[in-house]
């Protein structure tokens, strides 16, 4: 028998959960609304989705966000890695704080800062350089977070006994801690792509004149009206994120659970 407890906790947390993906299941819905001014529901249809095959616009800025997102996590995860490594072995305390300040500072905070650090300090011309570089910065913390939640889960002894067997620092870490954290490595790229794909606070501070990603595609269109268009692109950057959230799961499922 459930207690008064009970059911105002369990009353509140499906309370959150309404107001977290209600308006997430109103988007999809209304993604096949058959009607342009998106007021009420008129009826199923499909062909909003099929508007942004044929939308150039649409589709330029999509390959600007693979691009950008492929490219910075790539590159995010070496360098996360790196750090990942560095903050389990050595346990500097400025490490840490260095590679995790990027996560928790505030997006437009971080977004002010690189744009004066862009113009005023290295006077760099704002385009895909200035935007690969931002979310390389924001993505790094996240990758290295992963990568040391994992390695600090491990028996230290594995690399001890690599290191007594003759295995040469190189040797230990390719035959042994790589393959053994190769798992949250991937975990970490499809973080870092998913962020990098969905940003758009940063993005919109360093994007300059003439690049567009879909978060800032979308902005431009909502500025008009929330069509059906919107709500369909919207949807499919949704189920985009979600996929990679998924396959995160699947590759590190204790890492980001937070059982390292």
């Amino acid at each position: 028998m459930k207690t008064p407890r009970n059911f105002w906790l369990w009353a509140a947390s499906l309370a959150v959960y309404a107001f977290l993906y209600i308006p997430l299941a109103v988007v999809v819905l209304f993604s096949f609304n058959d009607s342009a001014l998106n007021a009420e529901w008129v009826g199923f249809t499909g062909k909003w989705y099929a508007r942004l095959i044929h939308d150039p616009d649409m589709l330029q800025a999509a390959g600007n966000s693979l691009l950008i997102a492929v490219v910075s996590s790539s590159i995010a995860t070496v360098l996360g890695t790196m750090a990942g490594i560095a903050m389990h072995r050595y346990r500097l305390r400025f490490l840490p704080f260095l590679a995790v300040t990027p996560v928790a500072m505030p997006e437009i905070l971080l977004g002010v800062s690189l744009l004066l650090f862009f113009r005023q300090v290295l006077d760099l011309t704002l385009g895909f350089v200035s935007i690969i570089a931002a979310h390389i910065t924001f993505s790094i913390g996240f990758v290295a977070i992963v990568i040391r939640a994992r390695l600090a889960g491990m028996d230290e002894s594995i690399f001890e006994a690599a290191r007594d067997l003759g295995a040469s620092p190189w040797e230990t870490f390719r035959f042994v801690t790589f393959p053994l954290i190769l798992p949250a490595v991937i975990a970490g790229f499809l973080m870092s792509l998913t962020l990098s794909i969905d940003d758009f606070v940063i993005t919109f501070f360093t994007a300059g004149v003439g690049v567009a990603t879909l978060p800032l595609q979308i902005y431009s269109m909502i500025k008009v009206a929330v069509t059906p268009e919107v709500n369909a692109v919207s949807t499919l950057l949704m189920a985009l994120t979600l996929s990679m959230i998924f396959l995160a799961s699947r590759f590190a499922p204790d890492v980001l659970k937070g059982k390292g």
